[in-house]
């Protein structure tokens, strides 16, 4: 007797915050078989999916727990068993995630998969520190790119005109100071606000703020188990007012101003 065709979903997971979670999120968690899960997600979040054989797939400091090219291969091994397969990520499955190839992968292998968009670091960790990454007068576009490649980096500034647009930097937090010291080799003023949020939507959520010379400092310890998401842009000096209007954030957030650790 044939097997049925299993299915796979590749889903964003949001910042962490369960509340963040989609509804169709939810669902593709409750009904899995089997979910296949980076570092950084919420054991809260894992929790819908108390039918589902549970395997961290993820990479931390450099370190994988499995190769790109075996997690296809799971997948694809487990959809032709019949199994329903959740593929969860940190933030949104396409920003950053490695979505896309897995989705070709599928595609490839001819198995049935969909896609659960999820709220993406790039906007929700800004905004739970009180920081819009677009504001009117100051800032009418914004890039997000990842630091933790030089080159890929470099490639994406090049073309960027100084202090035009409010940069997120995704997986930078080990590079932060690099970052910041190619912006002003870029021309960027040295005095460009900036911010780092760590952990966004968590209890330990905190955000540091100063300058882009602060930060190219590279003088500021990180918790290299945290997740940070860098803001370079005069929206990023918004954040203090504005913080206290975020209501997962308001309750978490601290951060370092002129040296000064702050909440609110």
């Amino acid at each position: 007797m044939a097997v049925m065709m299993g299915h796979v979903s590749l889903v964003g997971a949001g910042p962490g915050d369960p509340g963040l979670l989609t509804r169709t999120a939810i669902a593709r968690l409750r009904s899995a078989d089997l979910v296949l899960f980076d570092a950084l997600i919420d054991e809260r979040i894992l929790k819908y999916a108390r039918r589902a054989q549970r395997f961290f797939v993820g990479k931390r400091a450099g370190r994988h727990a499995m190769t790109q090219t075996a997690i296809h291969a799971v997948m694809i091994r487990a959809a032709r068993r019949g199994r329903r397969v959740v593929r969860l990520k940190g933030g949104d499955p396409f920003v950053f995630g490695r979505g896309g190839e897995e989705a070709l992968a599928l595609q490839h292998a001819g198995i049935p998969y969909d896609v659960v968009p999820g709220v993406t670091n790039a906007v929700a960790a800004p905004a739970l520190a009180g920081i819009p990454v677009t504001h009117r007068g100051l800032a009418s576009a914004f890039l997000v790119v990842s630091g933790h490649d030089e080159a890929a980096f470099a490639s994406a500034i090049a073309g960027l005109a100084p202090n035009g647009v409010t940069v997120v930097v995704l997986m930078g937090l080990n590079r932060s100071g690099a970052v910041a010291s190619h912006l002003i080799d870029r021309g960027w003023s040295r005095g460009t606000p900036a911010a780092v949020v760590m952990d966004a939507s968590r209890s330990r959520q905190r955000t540091w703020r100063g300058t882009l010379d602060q930060l190219a400092m590279d003088t500021i310890e990180w918790d290299a188990r945290s997740a940070g998401t860098i803001v370079v842009g005069a929206v990023a000096a918004l954040s203090a007012p504005l913080a206290a209007a975020s209501p997962l954030s308001a309750t978490a957030t601290a951060g370092v101003v002129g040296g000064q650790h702050v909440r609110g």
